[in-house]
């Protein structure tokens, strides 16, 4: 029995990876038990044991850490937009909740001699990297966010790479693409208006789009984010030599294509219910975001996501619209 902790189980892509968890198992480990911690959880959750709690609340932290799970996916953050209005929220919950992780994890590993060493699986962000972009950013270029998310999401990579070079832990950090096209209603992501220009019109709903099309962004679906947890718990992560931070892979394409896209898979109907609405402040943060990458780390050690934005669309349509 493999015991598998997911932080943010209650959330998007918790959910996912706890439906891929009770349907497809791990690497090695088919026979899993599944603990879900978040602040809450919706009425149809996957499979697993819930576990309501605060991820900045430190005590509830150690106590999950003394159930000394084998496997551990860190997915719990507040969006982007948020971390940027509310400054010390964003740093309490992004960065120190891992600080207190690591800790507790540590304190397990010393009390079993050395013993315990989970696999802990970080999601990470492209908003770690800042401009001037090249082209297409390769597994080089260097890590310098441009906004406190980003700086957060760093931060915790430096964190867990240090645990691990110690041996306390032995973690990886995803890069995630924006995620699209998410399910349910808009958050306050700043990034939240590329799936919402796909999302509302395929159910008949008028969206806003806040930047010019010409807009260019790094793309992945939910199926493809439970696809990279799922594939990094496994992973030897001897293979990374020591940089345990990855550029993951997506698709490369402009607000323009996206609507294409949807025009192609959907027709000109819906594609009408998208409104241009410029917002100043939106626009600022995307523009300190990377537009392209050549994921090539990541693909070597068997990371895989969509070829096409019309393939986003089309998953979209047969998992989540309307449920």
């Amino acid at each position: 029995m493999t015991r598998v902790l997911i932080i943010g189980g209650g959330g998007m892509v918790g959910q996912k990876l706890a439906h891929r968890l009770a349907t497809s198992g791990l690497a090695g480990a088919q026979d899993l038990d599944v603990t879900l911690f978040d602040m809450g959880f919706p009425p149809t959750s996957a499979p697993g044991v819930q576990i309501t709690g605060n991820l900045t609340d430190a005590a509830a932290i150690q106590t999950l850490a003394t159930q000394r799970f084998e496997v551990i996916f860190h997915l719990a953050a507040i969006v982007s937009g948020e971390a940027e209005t509310d400054f010390d929220k964003g740093w309490a919950v992004n960065m120190m909740s891992m600080w207190h992780l690591l800790k507790a994890l540590r304190s397990e590993h010393n009390a079993t001699g050395g013993a315990y060493v989970p696999r802990v699986v970080f999601t990470s962000s492209i908003a770690v990297f800042g401009g001037p972009f090249p082209d297409r950013i390769d597994d080089e270029f260097l890590s310098a966010p441009q906004t406190s998310y980003g700086a957060q999401k760093a931060s915790c990579e430096l964190m867990l790479s240090d645990f691990s070079r110690k041996g306390f832990v032995d973690g990886m950090s995803l890069r995630f693409p924006t995620i699209c096209v998410r399910p349910g209603k808009a958050n306050l992501a700043a990034s939240s208006f590329f799936s919402g220009i796909i999302r509302e019109p395929l159910n008949g709903q008028e969206a806003i789009l806040p930047v010019p099309d010409t807009v260019r962004h790094w793309h992945a679906s939910p199926r493809s984010a439970a696809g990279f947890l799922v594939h990094a718990a496994g992973l030897d992560t001897n293979r990374l030599g020591g940089r345990r931070a990855l550029n993951l892979p997506g698709i490369s394409c402009t607000v323009a294509e996206q609507i294409e896209a949807l025009r192609r898979v959907a027709g000109q109907k819906v594609v009408d219910l998208i409104v241009p609405r410029p917002n100043a402040d939106i626009a600022k943060i995307v523009e300190g975001w990377p537009r392209d990458f050549n994921p090539a780390r990541a693909e070597a050690l068997g990371f895989k996501a969509e070829a096409s934005f019309d393939e986003i669309i089309e998953i979209y349509i047969a998992e989540d619209l309307n449920r």
